[in-house]
């Protein structure tokens, strides 16, 4: 089964390798992508798949499709440390969702104001690198477009 998996914010896309966070940038929590969102004010973050917000931070969430796969969208690296403050949370967690709904607003270039990447990996948890096929890591990314698809 193939699970298309969007991207949750607009911007340039990168390899995991690049985000300056050594568990990212290692794939230690799975292999993904990241991107680099557009400075455009406050904007808002997507879900990348159909399925159950099963993990909602304001810095962070995990969406699961109806067949268990887990895509977690990191707004940011070190984000953890702001505690919530800049990030609206637009859903609940739990809420059934489908690819595209919003999720959490936010400014990525606040973000980078406070001295942190605004950089956001979007990553398979629990998946090999070999189940990933079409990953985009360079060039432009829409809010919403196909950044890889995930063969389960």
């Amino acid at each position: 089964m193939s699970l298309s998996v969007v991207a949750p914010v607009a911007g340039r896309a990168m390899p995991l390798s690049e985000v300056p966070d050594p568990v990212f940038s290692a794939a230690m929590v799975g292999p993904g992508m990241a991107i680099d969102p557009s400075r455009d004010g406050r904007t808002v973050a997507v879900s990348p798949v159909e399925g159950t917000v099963v993990k909602l931070h304001p810095h962070a969430y995990v969406v699961q499709s109806s067949t268990g796969a887990g895509v977690l969208v990191h707004l940011g690296i070190d984000t953890v440390q702001l505690a919530g403050a800049g990030f609206e949370l637009l859903v609940d967690e739990n809420a059934e969702v489908a690819a595209g709904d919003p999720i959490v607003a936010w400014d990525p270039a606040e973000v980078e104001r406070g001295g942190r990447s605004a950089i956001c990996p979007v990553v398979a948890l629990d998946a090999a690198p070999a189940d990933l096929d079409n990953l985009t890591e360079s060039g432009t990314v829409a809010t919403g477009s196909q950044i890889f698809v995930w063969d389960r």
